[in-house]
């Protein structure tokens, strides 16, 4: 766990939050590899022969029109939907076709392009759920007495951890607040945070940004690249154009069900089949 500080916007200088997880050292393998990827719904192919891998430690964008099969593939390696065919692969592991809860158990955790917290629970219970392996969930812990006391000092253990989250989301201030109150934006920064309550090694952001107004979208900007910068990784699906071109060291353009380009944001706004199936003449 870090004890260095992430400079904010501002200048001032703020602690990094010590979550745990993190220790993949940037470039020395490629935790995600997909590998001909394949998904239909009758006669309709979604996802077509799509492979591609994500480096550790980095930020890579996939984009594409609407209906591209970025959603699809994305419930693809998370879990939400089995593919026809093809190999998902994590930390060397194959996971094709594992449910969703097995898969972010194994370090691999996404985030919606609509925030889903419980709206009835305030903030910090939401967090206080989050976190994988609670030994308060076996009904009879909280029958003996030293079980109890374990459980106890797990949650105490806890919660100082989902303070420490808070902070470093900056929505400390939101506790007791009930999720269901808070804005688009806040609500965001809330997924963030319970994703990251569950320790994962590399994350899956679904538009991210989408309803967040100019002031949070650069916090949470600032949250991703802080914690890039420990050793996490990130796999976004973005329609805003100039967060995937400023934010990403990587691009992967999808178009009717396939990888139409792989490269670099410089080479991706140079690229000619991008231009005209996606992107327009003025990118």
């Amino acid at each position: 766990m870090s004890d260095a500080q992430s400079v904010e916007a501002d200048g001032s200088a703020s602690e990094e939050v010590p979550l745990s997880g993190a220790d993949i050292e940037p470039d020395e393998e490629k935790p995600l590899v997909v590998e001909n990827l394949r998904k239909t719904f009758g006669g309709i192919v979604a996802v077509d022969d799509v492979s591609f891998d994500v480096e550790a430690g980095t930020i890579t964008g996939l984009i594409g029109p609407n209906g591209a099969g970025k959603s699809t593939t994305f419930n693809c390696i998370t879990g939400a939907l089995k593919p026809d065919s093809g190999t998902v692969r994590f930390q060397g592991e194959d996971i094709t076709g594992l449910r969703p809860d097995v898969v972010a158990n194994r370090g691999l955790v996404r985030t919606f392009q609509i925030a889903r917290a419980l709206d009835e629970m305030t903030v910090l219970e939401n967090l206080m759920l989050s976190p994988k392996a609670q030994l308060g969930e076996k009904m009879w812990r909280s029958v003996f007495p030293v079980a109890r006391g374990e459980v106890i000092a797990q949650e105490k253990e806890l919660r100082e951890q989902v303070w420490e989250t808070l902070e470093f989301f900056e929505i400390d201030h939101l506790a007791e607040e009930y999720a269901g109150n808070l804005s688009g934006g806040q609500q965001k920064l809330l997924e963030m945070s319970r994703a990251m309550m569950t320790e994962p090694d590399m994350l899956l952001l679904d538009e991210p940004m989408a309803g967040v107004n100019p002031t949070l979208e650069e916090k949470l900007l600032e949250r991703i690249h802080d914690l890039r910068e420990q050793g996490y990784t990130f796999l976004l699906v973005e329609h805003d154009m100039d967060v995937i071109m400023e934010n990403c060291e990587r691009v992967i353009v999808m178009h009717q069900g396939t990888v139409l380009a792989d490269g670099t944001p410089a080479e991706i706004r140079a690229d000619e089949q991008v231009i005209e199936a996606y992107l327009g003449e003025n990118i």
